[in-house]
């Protein structure tokens, strides 16, 4: 379980500081698929980092069952997010000049993961392994991302806009990649969007406005890819 406590965040300094989270706390169960939504500015893409430790906040405390990852030292929680933590965002962050193969086997090593072809294979670019980003369409790029991202075996996958740069039917596929790849490898998915309807997917909802949390719910059904609107 990851529990958020007490999260406040700033940026700036003087007069002109300010406050992007405002006293956060919540907890998030082993295995949930939670999506947290707002408007531009209401503090989602940040309480992301701050959860998966990207950053740090000014005051609080964000543990991961016992482990108090506020409390580590840079190299503590730089080997903690190897481990245990994998990152989705909406640019693909792909090395130019590396294949699929190896993009997804950078990924693979931080953890010697042996076994990472099957989860080229898993994304539907078994027949790509060699091609580089630059031969790819966005979507196909993405899954590589989403492969690399998974190739750690994360216990937590984090997702920033991820289809906030494809189309619907690119996107629909990359999300029905994720939610296949969830039941096997049973991760935790944590995703921001500004997208009502991916959040129709999700088992937990968080709203969020001007820093704040404004409501907690689940969904009693959890819609697919394609069920959804868009």
């Amino acid at each position: 379980m990851i529990e958020v406590k007490d999260i406040i965040k700033s940026y700036g300094n003087g007069e002109s500081r300010f406050q992007v989270l405002k006293g956060i706390s919540l907890e998030i169960q082993d295995g949930d698929f939670v999506v947290i939504l707002g408007a531009s500015g209401s503090g989602k893409s940040t309480l992301l980092n701050v959860i998966s430790g990207l950053e740090r906040p000014d005051s609080g405390k964000v543990l991961y069952d016992t482990t108090e990852i506020t409390a580590l030292s840079d190299n503590e929680l730089t080997a903690f997010r190897k481990e245990n933590v994998g990152f989705i965002f909406q640019q693909y962050y792909l090395l130019p000049d590396m294949s699929v193969d190896k993009n997804v086997k950078m990924g693979a090593d931080l953890v010697g993961n042996k076994d990472y072809k099957n989860i080229i294979e898993a994304v539907g670019l078994g027949e790509k392994l060699h091609k580089y980003p630059s031969e790819l369409s966005g979507g196909e790029q993405q899954r590589v991302s989403v492969a690399r991202a998974l190739a750690k075996k994360p216990r937590v996958l984090f997702l920033d806009e991820p289809t906030g740069a494809l189309d619907e039917q690119t996107g629909r596929q990359v999300l029905d990649y994720i939610c296949k790849l969830k039941k096997q490898y049973d991760f935790t998915i944590i995703m921001v969007t500004h997208n009502l309807n991916i959040a129709e997917m999700a088992k937990t909802v968080i709203k969020m406005n001007s820093g704040k949390i404004s409501d907690i719910y689940q969904n009693k059904v959890q819609k697919t890819a394609y069920e959804i609107g868009w």
